[in-house]
């Protein structure tokens, strides 16, 4: 039991997050202003209720808390024990009363209440996958915003050198996280109004953000570059 927890955290990212865990507020610098668009683009206020799906070791957190104030609630959502005891680190360093951490995946975790905003942070296992996304919008009131980051294969001429790369370090990540194509955020653009996205890294990032309109899936895909 203990090898199978153990096989939902990657190699290379349990040496990481065991290297930094002495540090429970490390973020690399240069995705910080990444975070801060991403949380800006979620439009919340104070005591909003906010739904971090794929949490990682909390990098998102601080930028969340400081908008939703005391009276909101941040709810963190990790598949990875390790990473999880990462994030639950950052909470108790920062002494935060209005967050907490659940351990599951996507697909399964047990959600109770309504969110007034969803962040998926590089977490392509959940913005991607159909399963997960069904368990989570029921979560979501109508008109919630929406925002979303991770890796996708480029079409810019630069990117485009560099798409195999990126592939090749796909194969290192979770096995729940599917590989990177050119619209990783086609099936997220089914339970929103629209979806506004924006490219970073040679077009081999990206940032999206749009508003739940409804709590079935639309079935018009509307994309705005």
């Amino acid at each position: 039991m203990k090898e199978k927890r153990k096989d939902l955290t990657p190699p290379y990212f349990r040496y990481l997050v065991h290297l930094i865990r002495p540090f429970p507020d490390f973020d690399f610098s240069f995705i910080k202003p990444v975070r801060r668009k991403a949380v800006e683009l979620l439009k919340l206020k104070q005591g909003d209720r906010v739904l971090d799906m794929g949490c990682g070791p909390g990098g998102s957190f601080p930028y969340i808390v400081d908008v939703v104030g005391p009276s909101g609630e941040v709810v963190g959502v990790e598949i990875s024990p390790e990473v999880t005891i990462n994030a639950r680190r950052r909470i108790a360093r920062n002494e935060w009363r209005n967050v907490r951490v659940i351990e599951a995946s996507a697909q399964t975790v047990n959600l109770t209440g309504t969110f007034d905003g969803l962040l998926m942070f590089a977490a392509a296992d959940v913005y991607a996958s159909e399963e997960a996304l069904e368990n989570i919008f029921p979560h979501v009131r109508e008109n919630a915003r929406v925002a979303l980051f991770g890796a996708k294969t480029s079409s810019n001429r630069l990117g485009r050198i560099l798409n195999p790369f990126l592939k090749m370090l796909f194969k290192l990540s979770f096995s729940t996280t599917p590989r990177p194509d050119y619209e990783p955020w086609r099936i997220l653009a089914r339970y929103v109004e629209r979806l506004d996205v924006e490219e970073y890294f040679f077009g081999l990032m990206f940032l999206a953000s749009g508003s739940v309109i409804t709590k079935k899936p639309n079935k018009k895909l509307v994309v705005a570059y």
